[in-house]
């Protein structure tokens, strides 16, 4: 166990967790819980030794997003995004735009969020029309978190609708910069807290000077098998609270059969890694768990289950959250067909 993932258990248990239901219910995320993660040196977890990151393994960054993700799934969240960006810009040739952003991100002083669903569904929600000195991105980007606390968004768009040489350009734009996109605040039925908006686009400039990359539609997709693994551990983090929950009321059996599903399943979304056309079967098989593992949470706790004071239903309510999130076709296909497989109710009576 390194000490960042000692730090991500202490801060879930001793903050988070027990935080996590106030959090749903007044639907913020506190401003604690990010200056915490700041204070621990969290947001620069991802980013490099030579920004003044940690560079973390890989296992030790997902062990420590999955133990967040148990503590509290907005924060979680919000804070995944950030992660993004922080890669995003310690990798992109721009070296203003990494000059500029990239210490004030690894200190925390500055937040972020990520908006690239726009880009990569099909048809695309976000086009970038490439004009003198940049882009101009008009549509939608759905699902961008953490709106108010956040300085900066890294956005991906759409250059083309034709042929085969898509290219997706990303940059980075600033929230409240005059003028912005159009901002509509979502619902959600889980991590409210993460505040989540939908931004709409006409004709919103982005220069050059703000342009992180661009790539073909092909390898920016190869790159979402990394982040299909990456947000199948927000899945893994709310099982591993029901086992946890489980056990403490006494469902020990119930919880060790489902602590070795998730074991198994977090196996198998490592080796999917190297395997990627096994990734989308992985993936659904971590959320599907999540789904099972909140549901058994809920009957054992029982009626009381339902009441809002009881984490049951708000892991419950996490857990299919996590069907949706950030899913793609494959991964819906797989799901659908593992929620099919248990066998059809045969009354036994005369």
């Amino acid at each position: 166990m390194t000490d960042y993932v000692a730090r991500a258990r202490r801060i879930a248990d001793e903050v988070l967790f027990p935080a996590a239901l106030a959090v749903d219910e007044a639907g913020v995320v506190p401003a604690s819980h990010y200056q915490l993660l700041a204070d621990e040196g969290f947001y620069g977890i991802a980013a490099p030794v030579d920004s003044g990151g940690a560079d973390v393994t890989l296992q030790d960054f997902l062990a420590v997003l999955e133990i967040l993700a148990g503590g509290c799934l907005a924060t979680a969240f919000i804070w995944l995004q950030h992660q993004g960006v922080v890669r995003g810009i310690a990798d992109t040739t721009n070296h203003p735009v990494r000059d500029r952003y990239l210490p004030g991100l690894v200190r925390g002083d500055l937040r972020a969020g990520v908006a690239f669903a726009g880009a990569i569904q099909q048809p695309p929600r976000l086009w970038a029309k490439h004009v003198d000195g940049g882009f101009l991105l008009s549509g939608d980007a759905p699902f961008v978190s953490g709106w108010h606390t956040i300085d900066l968004v890294l956005i991906s768009a759409h250059t083309s609708d034709t042929g085969t040489d898509e290219i997706i350009v990303s940059g980075v734009i600033e929230p409240r910069a005059t003028p912005g996109p159009a901002v509509e605040p979502m619902r959600l039925v889980a991590a409210q807290g993460s505040d989540t908006v939908r931004l709409t686009f006409s004709d919103h400039f982005l220069p050059l000077t703000a342009v992180t990359g661009e790539a073909s539609r092909t390898d920016f997709l190869a790159w979402q098998v990394f982040g299909a693994r990456v947000n199948g551990t927000l899945s893994l983090g709310i099982t591993g609270r029901c086992v946890r929950l489980l056990t403490e009321t006494g469902h020990h059996d119930l919880a060790t059969a489902l602590g070795a599903q998730l074991d198994a399943v977090r196996a198998g979304l490592d080796a999917a890694l190297a395997d990627p056309p096994t990734m989308p079967a992985a993936r659904a098989a971590a959320s599907e768990l999540a789904y099972r593992a909140a549901g058994a949470l809920v009957t054992a706790v029982g009626s009381t289950a339902i009441l809002t004071s009881q984490h049951a239903q708000r892991l419950a309510r996490e857990a299919m959250f996590t069907l949706v999130a950030a899913g793609r076709p494959q991964i819906k296909a797989a799901l659908a067909g593992l929620l099919a497989i248990a066998p059809p109710y045969r009354w036994s009576g005369p």
